[in-house]
């Protein structure tokens, strides 16, 4: 291995590690967070600033996509005005590795006086910050990944994989599910994906279709005719029993002599029960089964029967 990889694999195994031990970490703290968390009728407050402000509002975005009301509060912003932003009915969820956060600190005071719930991400348990939340998550790491100890790696890493483990441990509670997560992703590649249906993208006509007595020179002609890579299989009442696909074709050459490949049928080559959707899916749905079995398109169907064709290039 060159130097260049072994740094960069030295980075992975640190960080890697450095999550690893946070669930060694784990106590009666974090229930009392999550308590705090899915009770609070207001919106959780994240707080940070530099590279913790940016896991802050990353943490912040999560939580806010997936159920739970959250916004991102600048902590010098937050001293010059933004204080007004909250409400009695929050709950305040800050981020330091130190503890020590002069900035984060300057506002305590004002977080006791509404009696907000406060939740402090801390690599320090002993800290100023940890000694005043009511819920410590302790995010500490044995070393950063850089060489130079004071740059932020594994620490901030830690603390967005907490923040991950919060709101998913949310997503449970609330029995979040993907037509929730839909309804605040409307735009986008992803949005499209969540909202959009597989027959709206489907196509129709011209269905690459043989029956299970069709030739391989039909099935042949058949697929070089269409874009999917595929001719779907039909039994004589014209219900779904299989697809031949371009894999299929090449395994069947290798496994038959080349004399007798030519007399081969459908059925003797296809692949049975394949994968299939239904029009009224979602695209992501769609997705997501491509991905997982690595092919490139589903035959759509109702009942049964063809309806459509999805492929893999037609969500975007």
């Amino acid at each position: 291995m060159n130097e260049i990889r072994k740094i960069a694999t030295q980075v992975f195994q640190i960080e890697s590690e450095s999550v690893k031990e946070l669930a060694n970490l784990l106590n009666q703290n974090f229930d009392k967070a999550i308590e705090l968390l899915f009770s609070c009728q207001g919106r959780v407050v994240v707080c940070g600033i530099g590279k913790s402000g940016l896991v802050g509002k990353k943490i912040a975005a999560t939580l806010a996509s997936t159920g739970t009301p959250s916004f991102f509060l600048h902590p010098s912003e937050a001293i010059h005005g933004d204080l007004g932003m909250l409400m009695p009915s929050d709950c305040f969820l800050s981020i330091s590795n130190s503890g020590e956060t002069n900035e984060i600190l300057q506002i305590l005071p004002y977080i006791k006086q509404l009696e907000l719930p406060h939740i402090a991400l801390v690599g320090n348990i002993e800290s100023t910050l940890a000694k005043n939340a009511a819920a410590v998550l302790n995010i500490q790491v044995q070393k950063e990944a850089s060489p130079i100890a004071v740059v932020p790696m594994a620490s901030t890493t830690a603390a967005m994989a907490m923040g991950d483990a919060i709101a998913t441990v949310l997503i449970h509670l609330r029995g979040f599910k993907e037509v929730d997560f839909a309804k605040f992703h409307p735009g986008g590649s992803l949005g499209h994906k969540l909202v959009t249906e597989v027959g709206t993208e489907m196509h129709r006509n011209h269905l690459p279709i043989a029956f299970l007595e069709t030739t391989v020179k039909e099935v042949i002609v058949s697929m070089s005719k269409g874009i999917f890579g595929m001719i779907v299989i039909l039994d004589k009442t014209k219900q779904i029993v299989g697809v031949i696909t371009d894999g299929d074709l090449r395994r069947s050459l290798n496994k038959f002599p080349s004399s007798s490949f030519f007399e081969l049928k459908a059925k003797e080559m296809m692949t049975q029960n394949p994968k299939t959707i239904q029009a009224n899916c979602p695209l992501w749905k769609a997705d997501e089964l491509m991905l997982s079995n690595k092919i490139t398109a589903l035959p759509v169907e109702e009942n049964g029967r063809l309806i459509g064709i999805l492929a893999k290039h037609q969500i975007k």
